[in-house]
């Protein structure tokens, strides 16, 4: 546990009474307290003073980064007319992703994460208040706002791995899964409120005021990690060559039975399943036949399901076993996908949305928890730029294949095959691991050389 603020500490070898409840005897402080006293076990991640304070920065910044995405989309629309370019845009900024995330991950096992995180986020703000300046002098062109995207994909790149590896840093393994299911709720809630701010203000007061808005959202972030208190980590050793550093990693993934099978069906997902957002507007329009309002209704049963099982897992993951919970989740996935395409009504259709972003969610908390848990602390970083680069750098691929489907054999097939597809891969995962039980790690924990997490 991180360091705690000063208070009120019991004489030296005093421990906490706990009244027979069978609590852990420590040092009795006014945080410890507090922690006991108010927050459940359940949400046990909130204890750790460092993760709340980067909790609440992460929630706040990713409400402007959905404002700050709904009002460049709305820009270069303004500014070219050009459905084409709004796409263009949104592949610019991922392309970096796709190319350096992988490297990302070899970045951050070298640098002390807090500050190399502290320095990303600072660039980030200054992206977005110079988007802001340029729309509000009305000077900006859409090549500036591609510059831009192409910027803010290559700090994602380093940002995102970097972030990912941060968190257990902060929580510990124990309380790893609540940490990340907390961190999917903020993701999903955010998702709903920034989109909406960002209507108000681009009616009320412009698109200049979303690019302002997100760059003030960045002040939350920065705070939050200026004001932790961490302690020093570690020298990873002696450094060696990327490349050999990245065939490091990926032979860590290929020679343990559990990576290897996340690897693959995060890659299935994230290629046949994730894709059936994009393909929400053709879906809501060409077969359920309803308008922006549908729409928005179903992007939103999406956020209600993903958020529901963001808090199931805080508040009840450790009670189940997480591989089986995961496999379990991620046939759910498929099969309501592949229901969806055969619905021809709203309301069911609403109820499907639910339950695949239900699923959707439980499926990525998990697979991001076993790979991290699992992972050795000097290949951390490399294994999450291997999740982020399957989960952000796929996503062009997959949208491809979905609007390729869907333009040449009707949205419905694109839920159909896309959710068979996911549902294949997770019973053939499930199939895979039931195989042959893999071996523990030299310590005997089951995570560090891909033992048998929990199935």
């Amino acid at each position: 546990m991180p360091p705690v603020p000063s208070g009120i500490v019991a004489p030296r070898g005093a421990a906490f009474n706990d009244g027979g409840l069978g609590l852990p005897r420590s040092p009795l402080t006014a945080h410890r307290l507090l922690s006991l006293a108010v927050l459940p076990s359940a949400f046990s991640a909130l204890r750790h003073r460092n993760f709340r304070l980067f909790l609440a920065g992460q929630f706040v910044s990713l409400c402007g980064t959905w404002m700050q995405q709904v009002a460049q989309g709305w820009l270069v629309l303004e500014l070219t007319d050009s459905a084409f370019a709004v796409g263009l845009v949104s592949t610019l900024g991922t392309l970096p992703i796709l190319l350096l995330t992988l490297y990302g991950g070899v970045v951050a096992d070298r640098v002390d994460k807090r500050r190399f995180v502290l320095a990303l986020q600072s660039l980030m703000l200054t992206e977005a208040l110079t988007l802001g300046v340029l729309t509000h002098l009305r000077i900006v062109t859409v090549h500036w706002v591609m510059g831009l995207a192409v910027f803010f994909g290559l700090l994602s790149a380093f940002e995102v791995p970097t972030r990912q590896a941060f968190v257990v840093e902060l929580v510990g393994r124990d309380d790893l899964m609540t940490a990340i299911a907390l961190n999917s709720s903020a993701f999903n809630v955010a998702r709903v409120i920034g989109p909406a701010v960002a209507g108000v203000l681009i009616a009320g007061a412009g698109l200049a005021a979303c690019f302002y808005a997100n760059a003030a959202s960045y002040l939350a972030v920065i705070a939050g990690l200026v004001a932790m208190r961490t302690e020093p980590r570690p020298n990873p050793g002696e450094k060696v060559a990327a490349l050999a550093a990245l065939a490091e990693g990926f032979r860590y993934i290929r020679e343990n039975r559990w990576p290897r099978a996340l690897v693959l069906l995060i890659a299935a997902f994230s290629t046949f399943g994730f894709p059936f957002m994009v393909m929400a507007p053709v879906f809501a329009r060409d077969a359920l036949g309803v308008g922006a309002g549908g729409y928005a209704a179903l992007v939103a049963a999406v956020g209600v399901g993903a958020a529901v099982a963001a808090l199931f897992v805080a508040g009840f993951g450790k009670r189940f076993r997480k591989g089986r919970l995961l496999l379990g989740a991620s046939v759910v996935f498929g099969l309501a996908l592949a229901a969806a395409a055969l619905v021809t009504r709203f309301w069911p259709a609403l109820a499907l949305f639910v339950v695949s972003g239900w699923s959707m969610a439980l499926s990525g908390i998990l697979a991001n928890t076993l790979l991290q848990i699992g992972a050795p602390d000097h290949l951390r970083g490399r294994v999450m730029g291997v999740y982020s680069f399957l989960v952000l750098g796929l996503a062009p691929l997959g949208a491809f294949q979905a609007g390729w489907v869907a333009e040449h054999l009707g949205v419905r097939w694109s839920f159909g095959l896309g959710g068979a597809a996911c549902a294949l891969a997770a019973a053939g995962v499930a199939k895979y691991l039931a195989a042959g039980r893999p071996p523990r790690s030299a310590s005997g924990a089951p995570g560090a050389a891909g033992g048998p997490l929990y199935l």
